[in-house]
């Protein structure tokens, strides 16, 4: 992989990676301490691309930025986590310009921040509780845990809605609007093949793998599947040599060895659930220290939880392991 760009831009500045195509940083109070923004210069005014967390940290940053970009015409959003999508609301009021994103982006992230309460359903607390986690754990996990999700500002009531086979003319370039499941569902993504340039979200990252959870409201879903499925597209419509525009860590040249290693990670993660369950049947929770050895705070930790049961589902998807049900407990078994 080629990293034409090695350091990222300084905090309340754009770095111009191709012309008319700005990347900037702001900062995210996690472990990934930040998220890529980019801005695409077009006739009809600039269009701003993903937004930040709704925080006072995010908003100063917009106010450092938004003054070397002129008028701005319009603000996309990738897709609905919070640090995507979470001063959209705040943004195109501020700017009276309108939200452009999917439909289960803007749905979702509606939702959200309508009823913040979804995050602490009992839907949550049944499939912890299914999946073998302590009362005390998952109550922590369903409050601390997703307060993250809780950090964007209500969208507007309105959007322009972009799905997949659309194509925009911005700043000169033709793009084609791709979509990607799994880590977010209807995770939108541009590509340019006439200019090389892929702004790829959350779906290609250098050295991370993307969060990939099982949801309390599709407890059975295969989004480890959906995300695969979402690689091998991406390998199909979009070359080696396009410069890869990523929703946090550095642009990079490489997309399919990324795609390999991102499809290699998950069968591994896969083997190892594998390799546990041959022994004997085991909840979730108990694959938890297998997947993940580290200690994890509840944050962490409902990531994690997610990510196990999303394997766990993509294994009995593919017939190579199954669920057995006894005392209220949910057991993957080979």
């Amino acid at each position: 992989m080629d990293f034409p760009f090695p350091e990222p831009p300084p905090p309340g500045r754009w770095t111009e990676v191709a012309p008319g195509l700005l990347w900037a940083r702001l900062a995210l109070p996690f472990r990934l301490d930040h998220v890529n923004v980019y801005a695409l210069e077009d006739s009809s005014g600039w269009v701003i691309l993903d937004t930040g967390i709704a925080d006072e940290a995010s908003r100063a940053a917009w106010d450092a930025l938004l003054p070397a970009l002129g008028p701005v015409g319009a603000v996309l959003v990738t897709h609905h986590h919070p640090d995507h999508i979470g001063l959209a609301g705040w943004l195109c009021e501020r700017l009276s310009v309108p939200l452009w994103t999917s439909r289960t982006a803007f749905l979702s992230a509606t939702a959200l921040a309508h009823a913040p309460g979804l995050l602490e359903a009992e839907e949550y607390g049944r499939l912890y509780a299914a999946h073998g986690m302590p009362p005390a754990l998952a109550d922590r996990v369903r409050t601390l845990g997703h307060a993250y999700l809780r950090r964007l500002t209500l969208p507007p009531r309105t959007y322009r809605r972009l799905s997949a086979g659309m194509r925009l003319r911005l700043g000169g370039r033709d793009w084609s609007v791709l979509s990607a499941d799994g880590h977010a569902p209807e995770q939108i993504l541009l590509h340019a093949p006439a200019d090389g340039l892929l702004i790829a979200a959350d779906q290609v990252i250098e050295r991370i793998s993307p969060n990939v959870s099982a949801s309390a409201f599709e407890p059975e879903g295969d989004p480890v599947g959906e995300f695969r499925a979402g690689l091998a597209m991406l390998g199909r419509e979009v070359g080696e040599g396009a410069l890869v525009l990523p929703g946090h860590r550095r642009p990079f040249r490489g997309l399919h060895e990324r795609i390999a290693e991102l499809d290699r990670h998950h069968e591994a993660r896969c083997d190892l659930i594998r390799a546990a369950c041959a022994e004997r049947p085991r909840t979730a929770a108990e694959l938890l220290p297998v997947v993940f050895p580290r200690p994890l705070d509840p944050h962490k930790t409902g990531f994690a939880v997610g990510e196990v049961i999303a394997h766990a589902n993509h294994l009995v998807a593919r017939g190579l392991l199954r669920w057995e049900e006894s005392g209220g407990l949910r057991r993957l078994a080979a």
